[in-house]
């Protein structure tokens, strides 16, 4: 047990610097190409932060666990819909967001957010729903990025660079990127391993692990993004991220995975909880953002509140409630 425990923190670990890498590298990257910022924030950043998701709930799938990765995408969700915007609006300045085009991101990341919830209410994520979901990843994708020349500002690096050394900090970052992917396929599956041991041992239900462990060890990468975009005023880019993060995992990452290895819940028990903080969490997101166009300090404070309140009553509903 003593091997599995190194091995769980040692993962988690390498997939908290790999994942900060890969956030680092893609900013470079953007920079680079001069890709629009909200497009960057809601696709690259999303897409580089749910890398650790997708491999652990890519391994999950491969080792006949899928439910791991339902726990994980819908505590990760949870977390980034109350925890990071918390922490943002706490430590920055209001987040106020005007667009258009970002007001109505923010509608259909609320009903992407819920749409597991629905999906799965016959007690299995089939292939047929992964497919499905893939689809909307696609189609609403091609239509976000049709919609380029509303995104306001590109993405620019602080300080001029030659050409040269602009190519060179690209490569770099490209290379930063194959090897941060590299290690986080092994720290993945240090997890997934870890935690099937776990869970066969202590008898605790693998949707509970992913919504409680996995989801906050993968959620690191927003909440770091979130704390360097909130310092330094860049709503658009942490708004961005947030919604492209919830986005990204509901539909890309569950998706492959539901493709992989068909989601089947046994006891829906320990997934009302966290279906009900979900759909709670979705909703103060979406009014908070449509009210004022901004989420303020004390609104911050309520999801962080919220956030709390979801954790005691995920513990109270497994360990303590009969």
């Amino acid at each position: 047990m003593l091997w599995h425990s190194f091995v769980l923190l040692l993962s988690i670990f390498l997939l908290y610097r790999s994942a900060k890498i890969l956030v680092e590298s893609t900013i470079t990257i953007a920079q680079y190409l001069k890709w629009r910022e909200f497009v960057v924030a809601f696709f690259v950043m999303a897409i580089g932060s749910s890398l650790p998701n997708l491999f652990v709930g890519i391994s999950a799938a491969l080792h006949n666990i899928p439910q791991l990765s339902l726990g994980d995408v819908i505590g990760n969700n949870v977390i980034d819909l109350t925890l990071v915007v918390a922490l943002a609006a706490l430590v920055g300045k209001e987040l106020t967001v005007e667009s258009r085009l970002v007001q109505t991101s923010a509608l259909f990341t609320v009903l992407i957010a819920v749409m597991p919830i629905l999906l799965i209410w016959d007690g299995v994520l089939g292939r047929g729903d992964g497919l499905a979901l893939l689809i909307i990843f696609f189609v609403y994708s091609w239509w976000l990025f049709s919609r380029r020349k509303l995104f306001s500002q590109v993405v620019e690096s602080p300080q001029r660079r030659p050409p040269l050394q602009k190519l060179g900090n690209f490569l770099l970052g490209m290379g930063k990127i194959v090897l941060g992917i590299f290690f986080i396929i092994l720290a993945a599956e240090g997890i997934v391993r870890s935690i099937s041991f776990f869970t066969q041992r202590f008898e605790i239900p693998v949707i509970v692990v992913g919504i409680f462990g996995v989801a906050l060890g993968n959620a690191l990468p927003d909440l770091y993004f979130a704390f360097v975009s909130a310092r330094k005023g860049n709503t658009w880019a942490l708004i961005g991220s947030l919604m492209g993060a919830v986005f990204v995992l509901t539909t890309l990452v569950l998706g492959i995975v539901a493709f992989i290895n068909p989601i089947e819940i046994e006891s829906i028990s320990p997934f009302v909880m966290a279906r009900i903080f979900l759909v709670i969490s979705a909703l103060f997101f979406f009014i908070f953002l449509k009210t004022g166009h901004k989420i303020t300090k004390k609104e911050g404070f309520f999801l962080l509140i919220l956030y709390i309140f979801f954790l005691v009553a995920e513990i109270l509903a497994e360990y303590i409630i009969p």
